[in-house]
């Protein structure tokens, strides 16, 4: 892998005690002075109280700290002043927060003081390395192509600002829900292993296809393995053999992903298993991927009904049983009802006997009757059904949304994420379109009165209901421009407000039906994460009227 082979300075893997042994005869930076040296408990700048120790390697440590001003976790490196990679790790840290991209775990702060640094980023409690998502298994190729097309992507974003990771690995990717990744360490965890790269694109963008060669197979590329994964041979330069692909290491892997994989990574003996070119850059490898026809979620399994029995018409029944059981092939029919005993019940039937043939003489009597004066008996009242009107029958209208921008009146341009707005309307509920962190405040970090999405229905239409589904429960405006506008307005002003509500689904209907062709789905305050910052994210809307 890119770390393995482009690694100016292998990091030493040791315990503080053997840093301090081994310190006479090697060249490893000196560790902290026990006075200076971070515990559980350390307070720093007066803020973040450190909790537990997550790596100490090389010089430095990371840790799982508690922001006690904004009572949240954080996530905390920190490094001796002295450390001959401090200047280098500060300056990564800033880089990183400058790009302020959501697919990578933001840094929040990065300060030198007194004689140490350290790196404040967030931390996601409920997100999985990827490294423990393949303990239980490879990825379906829905979920596979998801991780690779949002790291490839991040990471063109990330390169086009001239910042590389150059340590991508499954524990730097996090599952943060279904088909949904980030990743952490963008710049910071390389700085503080000393990792260089004189070609940071190629080293990524092999990275990313071992990624996705893991995701498939369950499998670490490398001969020696890694990260709980076993191995695959033939990946060394000293070895004859090419790498097997991913379709030939495991049966059913989607071919498509298999070769995407193997272009990813022709370096270091892997080789191709078609004549396209190879992919050197993440650009290169983003193109690649969406070009790929779409790869369906998997089908949900079939539910098994407890007590269903197939018959000779293949009908089921439930037992009637409070365990469910299933009826027996031949039930014995049920017991007639007893008859009346004795005169009584034949008295009975006489009587009933009667009653029906003076009903029988008392009809035909009546017609006879009818017919010798020539009428004909008289037909029934016939029911008519009420009218259906062509709305009930048809239901709603459904307008497509030709095309959707993102709307922020204090940013001209897409501000948040707007590679990702047509996952708004995509008609997968597992994707959607997310703003950037906010941090302290639900109202936008107190820098925005709202966000939110503007929807071109092509030309104007008489629509009534908008149906928004978001991820937490978001305050939703439905604003409506006027009938006649037919450029995109760029005021807040320029709209008019419909109707609003708030919640994680909602149902937004006009009092009477309006005519636009502009729509904007506005958010006037946001939920928290669960990593305790505020982002807004709309995964469905339908317009209708």
């Amino acid at each position: 892998m890119a770390e393995r082979s482009t690694a100016t300075s292998p990091p030493q893997r040791t315990t503080r005690d053997a840093e301090q042994a081994a310190h006479a005869d090697t060249a490893t930076p000196p560790a902290p002075s026990r006075a200076t040296e971070p515990h559980s408990g350390h307070r720093l700048a007066k803020r973040y109280r450190l909790e537990e120790c997550i790596t100490r390697l090389d010089g430095f440590s990371s840790w799982r700290a508690v922001d006690e001003k904004l009572r949240r976790a954080v996530g905390v490196h920190v490094l001796p002043a002295d450390h001959d990679r401090a200047a280098s790790v500060i300056s990564a840290a800033r880089s990183s927060a400058l790009l302020g991209d959501p697919r990578f775990v933001q840094v929040l702060d990065a300060v030198e003081e007194a004689d140490v640094v350290w790196v404040i980023h967030e931390w996601l409690p409920d997100a999985t390395p990827l490294s423990t998502v393949l303990q239980s298994g490879p990825l379906d190729a829905h979920e596979a192509h998801a991780l690779v097309s949002q790291v490839s992507q991040a990471m063109a974003a990330s390169h086009r600002e001239g910042l590389a990771h150059l340590r991508l690995t499954p524990a730097t990717v996090l599952r943060t829900g279904p088909g949904q990744f980030r990743i952490r360490g963008l710049a910071v965890d390389a700085a503080l292993r000393g990792i260089g790269s004189e070609h940071p694109q190629r080293t990524d963008t092999e990275a990313i296809g071992a990624l996705l060669y893991a995701a498939l197979t369950q499998r670490w590329p490398y001969g020696e393995g890694g990260y709980g994964l076993n191995g695959v041979t033939g990946l060394s330069k000293s070895s004859k053999d090419s790498l097997a692909a991913p379709d030939q290491v495991r049966a059913g892997v989607h071919r498509g992903l298999s070769e995407l994989a193997m272009r990813a990574m022709v370096n270091d003996g892997a080789t191709a298993t078609s004549q396209q070119q190879p992919c050197t850059t993440p650009e290169e490898l983003s193109r690649a991927i969406a070009a790929l026809p779409r790869i369906p979620a998997p089908e949900p399994p079939p539910v098994d009904l407890a007590g269903y029995q197939r018959t000779t018409y293949q009908r089921g029944s439930l037992a009637a049983g409070s365990h469910g059981a299933p009826l027996p092939q031949h039930a014995p029919p049920p017991p007639a009802p007893p008859t009346l005993p004795g005169r009584t019940g034949a008295a009975l039937k006489w009587g009933v006997s009667a009653l029906l043939i003076a009903a029988l003489a008392l009809a035909s009597w009546q017609l006879a009757d009818a017919l010798l004066e020539g009428d004909a008996p008289p037909d029934p009242p016939a029911k008519s059904a009420p009218p259906v009107s062509e709305e009930e029958v048809a239901g709603p209208e459904l307008y497509p949304v030709v095309e959707a921008v993102e709307f922020d009146p204090a940013v001209s341009g897409g501000s948040q994420n707007p590679e990702a707005v047509p996952n708004a309307f995509d008609g997968d509920p597992d994707t959607f379109w997310h703003t950037k962190n906010f941090y302290g405040y639900s109202k936008f970090g107190n820098l925005k009165d709202g966000l939110g999405l503007i929807l071109d229905l092509g030309e104007p239409k008489t629509v009534d209901t908008l149906t928004v589904q978001t991820v937490g429960d978001t305050p939703l405006e439905f604003r409506v421009a006027g009938p006649d506008v037919t450029t995109r307005p760029s005021q807040l002003d320029d709209f008019e407000l419909v109707a609003q509500g708030s919640g994680s689904s909602h149902t937004l209907t006009a009092e009477e039906p309006v005519t636009t062709r502009f729509i904007l789905v506005w958010m006037t305050d946001l939920p928290m994460g669960s990593d305790g910052n505020y982002r807004g994210r709309i995964s469905e809307i339908t317009v209708s009227g």
